[in-house]
């Protein structure tokens, strides 16, 4: 299934609550996720286009993780892992494995393949967060590149610790090279807590629950759920009763129509047709070594024209 980014609901001017609720998909292996984005109703917040959050799941004994080779175009992914470990391999030769606290950021850029996979001798625990951000179109064709970020910068409030995986939030830049002005940062709150989280008006702003519950300006999440907060907010306030993670996601309104259809990011069907035939012709794309099965195979197109923007 294609979302068309012209097809959702337009960058609110204003301040709102929306929430969006997950869907079940299965990643293979028994690795279920709940996508928040995209979805009918919006197929992005900023540059943020893809939220998937698994776990936690109980893979003591069993395979765990394993996504065999696939290609991107357009996009970034970024991996986020609250518990366990994963094995990432690409077409540029990389073998990396990220633990809780590190960051794992792919810019496919013209076309990249890679694999994400639970080690043999993995934790019994796995949960996070893949993330995809778009690529603005002037950037959407630069050369692909990986980048592991052992550490990450951090703010404390009263009872928020903050880490910043993309972007800058309460003084604290992360390293990750981005290519539109974005925010995306875990909140990790220990106890009880109601605070103001300060916010950048410009910005259009989402929050995930991945564990506990929160009240968000004073709408209530756990997990499975995504408000999308609008434009037009200096702060967000977050009450907890208890230990609470917290992803905000937020960027400047992209203001660039997307088609998002399988693992690509374009603008035209065009693109998307000519990614699918190059994977399939195994051009483009490179090889993904050392995975344990062969890659994937592109779903056939949507019937009809999806509509170049």
């Amino acid at each position: 299934m294609a979302t068309v980014s012209a097809d959702c609901r337009p960058v609110a001017s204003h301040p709102v609550h929306e929430v969006l609720t997950a869907s079940a998909v299965d990643l293979g292996e028994g690795t279920p996720v709940r996508r928040l984005l995209p979805k009918r109703q919006r197929a992005n917040i900023g540059a943020w286009c893809f939220v998937d959050h698994y776990g936690p799941q109980d893979i003591a004994g069993l395979t765990g993780m394993s996504v065999p080779p696939h290609p991107h175009i357009g996009l970034q992914t970024v991996t986020w892992l609250l518990e366990g470990e994963v094995l990432h391999r690409d077409s540029l030769g990389t073998k990396q494995l990220i633990r809780p606290g590190q960051l794992n950021l792919m810019t496919a850029g013209r076309g990249i393949a890679h694999s994400e996979e639970s080690p043999a001798d993995h934790p019994p625990v796995l949960h996070g967060v893949q993330l995809w951000t778009a690529l603005p179109d002037r950037w959407a064709g630069v050369e692909p590149s990986f980048e592991h970020l052992p550490e990450l910068p951090t703010a404390q409030t009263a009872g928020i610790r903050v880490t910043v995986l993309m972007g800058e939030l309460l003084g604290a830049r992360s390293p990750a090279r981005t290519y539109s002005e974005l925010v995306g940062a875990d909140l990790a709150i220990g106890a009880a807590t109601d605070e103001d989280v300060a916010l950048r008006p410009d910005f259009e702003h989402g929050a995930v629950v991945v564990s506990g519950e929160a009240a968000v300006d004073g709408v209530v999440l756990g997990p499975g759920k995504l408000l999308y907060l609008g434009t037009g907010r200096d702060h967000m306030a977050v009450r907890t009763a208890g230990p609470t993670r917290l992803l905000l996601l937020g960027g400047e309104p992209f203001g660039e129509p997307l088609i998002l259809w399988w693992n690509f990011v374009a603008r035209t069907s065009d693109e998307i047709a000519k990614a699918r035939a190059d994977w399939k012709a195994g051009t483009r794309f490179g090889e993904v070594h050392g995975f344990p099965g062969p890659p994937l195979k592109a779903p056939p197109l949507p019937p009809g024209r999806l509509r170049p923007r």
